[in-house]
């Protein structure tokens, strides 16, 4: 696989109805560790607190989720539920604008705001103010929203922000020495609640907690340090691993034990032929013998003119071996051809090869007998053929189109290598951009692939802006694409959007530069 977007792969090797930590699940229940005693605080504190009430937590910590939940636990008779979101609207003027249009408010001010809710409390309704991503909220907008959790006598909204830590700092500026808002931080779960959780994502897609082993479910927690967002990303990328590990180990095998048996008995007649022909063929010497089997062996791949070289049989899908040189058929081969199909001679190597527009008659290795008058040798040299065209200028026409077929897979051979690094370069700046990048910028993820040549291969696709890191997860390394540098975790999140449907079926996710750079710092 090139890359790790093939969902129905995934899902079909493990038998799953569904992907089980993607971040919406149909039909996926409130986990209750350690956030429903957080529900019943926040409706315990809905009705008898006058405070602004704020959630902490780092980004997949379950701020979204336990916001959810609290709509969804709310007696839908007496209770209004107002959800906004300060993504890209985190001004007064924005968030004033979304509650006035739900309450169907005609002026978006907190006065008109706040008779509204005194309207409503005359019939028996209470109103839930929910504002999402509150760490984006600016100055104006905290002060218009601590305005109106105070409300009036008559009546006031009660108003819950889920948000990052930081954005405490600017409610406390303005409360000053008041108490106006309570703080509930978010916990992590433990090991145990994190296999826990991990059960409850897998029976609701179908299967259970037995996909994972005890020291996977070990890493997965210290991984994502108990964080139910991460843990998502965390476990389905340990199965898609696990998804690739197995298939390699099903594939290897059958690659080099289970050759058709018709090719077998194809590559067997063929040797059968080749041997015959040269025993019964009259009038040969017996001095070209050694370069004979040389030309016979060759495609076998038994022959090793470089170390290293292992030259194999390709029957490209067809149900016939390829054709064999036989004795008394073959044409003479070029030590150039022969040198590049074994892994490739430059220049200069051992003077075999002669320059472009050189006069000297390239050394041959042939299959007809040595002219009278030469001796034959068990073993004949390559070097003395020039000797005999000098001594015989006959063939000497015979040697004319030789420099030219010769030198064309010199050139090749020496430019192939020259450009994979080329590549490499393009694919992936390595590591060391993301340590030089600050902690509070956001990078989108990709995927996360056990290839590397997958990783640039889809870095590649997605341009200059895409780059990847090697970490280590259950002992084995991970290549992560990531996407792009932005300052905050709205400019990431609508990135997203502007990358390929393909990519985005991929599920990619906004991240801190920091956790990619704790995640370096662990691999080294």
């Amino acid at each position: 696989m090139t890359s790790l977007h093939a969902d129905e792969a995934f899902l079909g090797h493990f038998q799953l109805n569904h992907d089980p930590f993607a971040p919406r699940v149909p039909g996926f229940k409130f986990f209750p560790a350690q956030r429903k005693p957080v529900l019943g605080q926040l409706h315990h504190l809905a009705r008898y607190s006058q405070l602004l009430l704020v959630v902490t937590g780092p980004e997949g910590s379950g701020k979204t989720l336990l916001r959810q939940a609290l709509v969804a636990s709310t007696n839908k008779q007496s209770v209004q539920s107002v959800v906004v979101s300060a993504r890209g609207a985190g001004d007064a003027a924005g968030i004033l604008r979304q509650v006035a249009q739900t309450l169907n408010v005609a002026r978006p001010e907190v006065g008109a705001i706040l008779a509204q809710v005194v309207q409503l409390a005359l019939t028996g309704q209470e109103v839930y103010l929910l504002v999402d991503d509150a760490e984006q909220l600016d100055e104006s907008a905290l002060e218009a929203l601590l305005g109106l959790a105070a409300g009036t006598p008559e009546g006031r909204p009660h108003v819950f922000l889920f948000g990052e830590p930081s954005m405490i700092a600017g409610l406390e500026q303005l409360s000053a020495d008041e108490e106006r808002f309570h703080v509930i931080e978010l916990q992590p779960y433990t090991e145990e609640e994190t296999r826990e959780y991990l059960a409850q994502r897998l029976e609701g897609a179908g299967r259970g907690i037995e996909l994972f082993s005890a020291q996977q479910i070990s890493d997965i927690h210290e991984s994502s340090e108990g964080w139910p967002g991460i843990i998502n990303q965390v476990a389905r990328d340990a199965m898609i691993e696990a998804m690739i590990a197995s298939r390699s180990a099903v594939k290897r095998p059958s690659m080099g034990f289970k050759m058709p048996k018709k090719h077998v008995l194809a590559i067997g007649a063929v040797v059968v032929v080749a041997v015959a022909a040269a025993i019964l063929i009259p009038g040969r010497s017996k001095a070209p013998t050694a370069p004979t089997a040389e030309q016979g062996q060759l495609p076998l791949g038994q022959a090793t003119p470089k170390a290293g070289a292992n030259p194999s049989i390709d029957f490209a899908g067809s149900s016939q071996p390829m054709p064999l040189p036989l004795v008394g058929q073959s044409q003479p081969v070029m030590r150039g051809p022969l040198a590049e199909e074994a892994g490739g001679i430059a220049d200069g190597d051992d003077g075999a090869v002669p320059s472009v527009g050189g006069v000297a008659q390239p050394p041959t290795v042939t299959t007809t007998a040595p002219p009278a008058g030469v001796p034959a040798g068990p073993t004949p040299a390559p070097r003395p053929a020039p000797a005999v065209a000098a001594a015989k200028p006959a063939p000497a026409p015979v040697a004319k189109p030789a420099p030219a077929p010769a030198t064309k897979p010199v050139v090749k051979a020496a430019e192939k290598p020259a450009e994979k690094p080329v590549t490499v370069a393009k694919a992936a700046p390595g590591g060391s951009w993301y340590t030089s990048q600050p902690a509070s910028n956001y990078v989108v993820q990709i995927v996360g692939t056990s290839s590397e040549a997958s990783a640039q291969n889809v870095a590649k696709e997605l341009g200059g802006e895409a780059r990847y890191f090697k970490k280590t997860l259950n002992g084995k390394p991970l290549y992560v694409v990531t996407y792009g540098n932005f300052p905050s975790h709205a400019a990431a999140t609508a990135a997203i959007k502007n990358l390929p449907a393909k990519t985005q079926a991929g599920k990619p996710w906004p991240r801190t530069v920091a956790s990619v750079q704790q995640e370096l710092a662990a691999a080294r």
